[in-house]
């Protein structure tokens, strides 16, 4: 089993497309449906639309955290709402998302990383966060039983989880259910531009008329651009996870240093992963985006990048994915309708024998499923969230670089302002498009 989510083999959400809307979002990961729930609240007609089924790509892959801690100051406050909006979908889904306040808990591998913890605390008193210190002693009264010697830890108490196979899919129905044309299995080829801006949407299934365009395509996004002559330096890295077996209780919450993660599921299994150890699989757009990621390179942070050969046939980056094609065309994301990389399973046994190692009481830990994600990643460890000025009437959210699920939420409400000119409620000055290009100096994110 390489992946936990069951995709039913007729879409959930099908049907006809109009003919015209006032929104067409391309994208259905947590942030392409956030945006849909809030544009529809908004009053407008919207589709959204999914090459494969809701969320089964990044957005049900992921770690499940929902957290504050270890966030850019820039997206401190977003992650705040993000937190609350969960909630709220939480409490409408009945508790199906599987939304807890468990803590986040970051562990230091040396004393050095606990300078690094000192110094995001100070922006975590800016915020009046209840995020703490822990010593030595304190990291072992926080992990009883474990047989690692951590010198520190960073906790955030009020920071939560929720369960990713499931969560997503719900916020897709909840769109439905308020009346946003939901439709799975039907590509976005292109836009229709004409007079310079966005006049509609070439979908596999014919023209939609909108002067409106979300691109949420996480990994696809930039392919997506590109075909229309913008650009931005987002590459998309494997990374690998497994579920294991219910285990016993040994750490009710989420944690990581810097060679693992692991999360108690609400399945009493945990997720278990490596932390900072990222694949990138050589294609052309790594090669145009080598001078970008220099400073990740030199310096890393969130992700410690493991170079590998060519990327697989008919991923985003490969080698044979066509750059170029007619609206009236199959496009490369008619060709692969879920990006579903095969997951390191040499790394995920090397992580599945240290998790036993550090928690004895644990027992036999027996794997579940194993599966990886793509993560699309920009070289400061943020997202893009801005209008794209080449191509008038298109917003993009992308680039969310490992952390989407948790703050896509926040995103979803920011980009319905965006597209209809409400009041974002934040500064998005880190996180607009030009920065690669208008000679900005990249600042990378705490990488925490």
């Amino acid at each position: 089993m390489n992946f936990p989510l069951t995709l039913p083999d007729v879409p959930e959400h099908g049907g006809d497309l109009p003919a015209a809307a006032d929104v067409v979002v391309i994208g259905g990961g947590v942030a392409g449906v956030s945006a849909a729930l809030f544009l529809r609240r908004k009053g407008l007609s919207v589709v959204l639309l999914e090459k494969g089924r809701i969320a089964a790509e990044q957005s049900s892959r992921n770690w499940g955290w929902v957290r504050v801690q270890g966030r850019d100051p820039a997206e401190i406050p977003i992650a705040l709402e993000a937190r609350r909006l969960w909630g709220e979908f939480d409490q409408r889904a009945g508790g199906r998302t599987g939304l807890k306040q468990v803590g986040v808990t970051y562990l230091a591998d040396k004393d050095s990383d606990n300078e690094d913890f000192h110094a995001w605390l100070k922006h975590a008193q800016e915020f009046q966060l209840d995020s703490l210190f822990l010593d030595r002693d304190g990291v072992k009264d926080h992990l009883p039983g474990t047989r690692a010697d951590w010198p520190g830890a960073m906790v955030t108490p009020s920071d939560m989880k929720a369960e990713p196979w499931v969560a997503v899919p719900e916020l897709g129905r909840m769109a439905g259910e308020d009346g946003v044309c939901v439709r799975e299995a039907c590509a976005a080829r292109a836009l229709d531009m004409e007079a310079g801006r966005v006049t509609g949407v070439f979908t596999e299934a014919g023209r939609i008329a909108t002067n409106a365009v979300v691109l949420a395509a996480g990994a696809w996004s930039r392919l997506f651009l590109k075909r229309h002559g913008a650009s931005i330096p987002q590459l998309s890295v494997r990374s690998s996870a497994m579920a294991t077996e219910p285990l016993p209780d040994v750490f009710g919450g989420a944690a990581a240093d810097g060679v693992m993660s692991f999360r108690r599921r609400a399945d009493g299994g945990y997720t278990v992963t490596p932390s900072g150890y990222s694949e990138l699989f050589i294609g052309p757009d790594a090669f145009a985006s080598l001078r970008a990621y220099l400073p990740v390179i030199v310096k890393p942070g969130e992700y410690n990048y493991h170079l590998r050969g060519p990327a697989p046939r008919n991923f985003p980056d490969a080698w044979s994915t066509s750059r170029r094609w007619a609206e009236d065309t199959q496009s490369p994301f008619e060709r692969m309708r879920i990006l579903n990389p095969t997951p390191n399973r040499r790394k995920l046994d090397e992580i599945r024998d240290r998790f036993t190692r550090i928690f004895p009481a644990a027992g036999e830990v027996k794997i579940k499923a194993r599966w990886a994600g793509m993560i699309d990643a920009l070289p400061d460890l943020l997202p893009v969230v801005d209008h794209v000025k080449q191509l008038p009437g298109l917003v993009v959210c992308t680039g969310l670089s490992g952390h989407g699920f948790g703050i896509g939420t926040a995103y979803g409400r920011i980009v319905a302002d965006l597209v209809t000119g409400g009041a974002v409620g934040h500064d998005l000055n880190r996180l607009r498009m030009s920065r690669f290009y208008d000679g900005t100096k990249l600042l990378p994110g705490p990488g925490l």
